[in-house]
C-alpha cells in the first residue's frame, strides 16, 4: 500500500468524555439552538450572522476575536444573531498548503491529527464556557464530525463537498442547520439536490456502524458565487440570482426554505473589502422583494482582528493566514449598519 498507519485515534465518545460539556454549558448550547432553529423555519425574525476568520489558526486572537464579537452581538441582540466562524478544517484547491488547526495546530509545525482533535475540541469548548457562543465549523471530513457534534450551532457543506454522498447522508442526522454552499462550477441544481438529501431519511454507513438518519429539516443554501472553466470568479448575490433561488424553492418540496449569502470566496472574487457592499447590497434586495426577504435568513462573513492576510510565519497576531478578512473596526461599523438598515 502507498500509506501506512501512524497509529489510531481515540474514539469521540472517549474525547467527549476526557473534554466533556458540563449541564450548564449544556443548558447555554440548547437555547442557542432553539433561537437559530426559529430563525430558519421563520418563527423568528432576527437575521443571522455567520461572522469570523476564514480559519481558526491560533487559540488566542480567536477567542479574543469572539470576545469582541460578544460585546457587540450584546448590542444588536434586538435585531442579529450571530454564530461564530470556528473553521478547524481549510480544505485546499490542489490538496497542499496549511489545512487548519485539526491537521496543525502549530501552523508552522508537523502535521499531528491527536493533538489537532484536542486543540480544535478546545477551542469550541472555551469559546463556549467565556463568551455564552456555539459557534459554525465546516463539515469537511465527515468522520471527524462526531469530535464535535456537541459543541456546534451550524455547519456547512463547502463548494467542493457538496456533491459528495457521505456529506449529504451525515447531514440528514445532523440536529443543527447544516449549509449547503452551490458547487464551484456554480451549478445551483446540484446544491439544491443536496438540501433535498439532507432533508431525507436514509440508511448509511458511519463509523464502522449502520446508522439511520431522520432527515434534517434545517438543511438549507448558501450562495457563495462560482468560478468558470478559466477561472474567473462571477457573483451570484444579485437580485436576479436571489429571487431565482426563490422561484426555484417555490417548485420544490422542500420544507423550510432558507438561505444564506457569502460575501466573500467567488461573490467577492476574494475582494474582502466588497464583502460591506455585498452585505448592503443583499439587505436592498430583501426591501424590495418580499420572496427575496422570506428567503434570505443571513450573511456569510469572512472577519477578524486585522484587515487582510499574511503568510505562515509573518505573526501579526489576528490577521488571516488563509484568505483576506475584514479587520475589527471595519466588522463592528458593518454590523452596527446591517443593524439600522434591517
Amino acid at each position: 500500500m502507498g500509506m501506512k498507519i501512524i497509529r489510531e485515534l481515540p474514539h469521540p465518545d472517549s474525547i467527549k468524555a476526557e473534554y466533556p460539556l458540563s449541564d450548564e454549558l449544556k443548558a447555554v448550547r440548547d437555547k442557542r439552538d432553539e433561537e437559530i432553529k426559529k430563525i430558519f423555519t421563520g418563527e423568528s425574525d432576527k437575521f443571522l450572522l455567520i461572522i469570523g476568520p476564514c480559519s481558526a489558526d491560533s487559540e488566542e486572537p480567536v477567542i479574543d476575536y469572539i470576545t469582541r464579537l460578544r460585546a457587540l452581538q450584546d448590542k444588536v441582540s434586538d435585531k442579529i444573531l450571530m454564530i461564530p466562524r470556528i473553521y478547524t478544517g481549510k480544505p485546499r484547491t490542489t490538496g497542499d498548503g496549511y489545512k487548519g488547526m485539526l491537521h496543525q495546530p502549530d501552523p508552522t509545525g508537523n502535521p499531528d491529527l491527536r493533538s489537532g482533535i484536542i486543540a480544535v475540541r478546545s477551542l469550541h469548548m472555551r469559546a463556549l464556557a467565556e463568551t455564552g457562543f456555539t459557534a459554525a465549523d465546516e463539515m469537511l471530513y465527515p468522520e471527524n464530525y462526531s469530535y464535535l457534534g456537541d459543541l456546534l450551532a451550524y455547519t456547512a457543506i463547502g463548494a467542493r463537498s457538496v456533491e459528495n454522498q457521505q456529506h449529504r447522508l451525515l447531514a440528514s442526522g445532523v440536529s443543527i442547520p447544516v449549509g449547503m454552499k452551490n458547487p464551484t462550477g456554480g451549478d445551483i441544481s446540484v446544491m439544491m439536490n443536496s438540501i433535498t438529501a439532507a432533508q431525507h431519511r436514509h440508511a448509511f454507513i458511519y463509523r464502522g456502524c449502520e446508522v439511520k438518519s431522520d432527515g434534517n429539516p434545517y438543511a438549507h443554501a448558501i450562495l457563495r458565487g462560482y468560478v468558470n472553466e478559466r477561472g474567473q470568479s462571477f457573483p451570484n448575490y444579485h437580485y436576479e440570482d436571489l429571487y431565482r433561488l426563490a422561484q426555484t424553492y417555490a417548485e420544490k418540496q422542500l420544507v423550510n426554505p432558507a438561505l444564506i449569502v457569502d460575501t466573500n470566496h467567488s461573490n467577492s472574487g476574494k475582494q474582502y473589502l466588497e464583502q460591506i457592499r455585498i452585505a448592503k447590497e443583499v439587505l436592498h434586495s430583501m426591501r424590495h422583494s418580499e420572496d427575496i426577504k422570506k428567503l434570505v435568513k443571513g450573511l456569510m462573513i469572512e472577519s477578524y482582528i486585522e484587515d487582510g492576510a499574511q503568510k505562515i510565519g509573518d505573526n501579526v497576531y489576528g490577521r488571516s493566514i488563509t484568505d483576506p478578512c475584514l479587520g475589527w473596526a471595519k466588522t463592528e461599523r458593518l454590523v452596527l449598519d446591517i443593524a439600522d438598515l434591517l
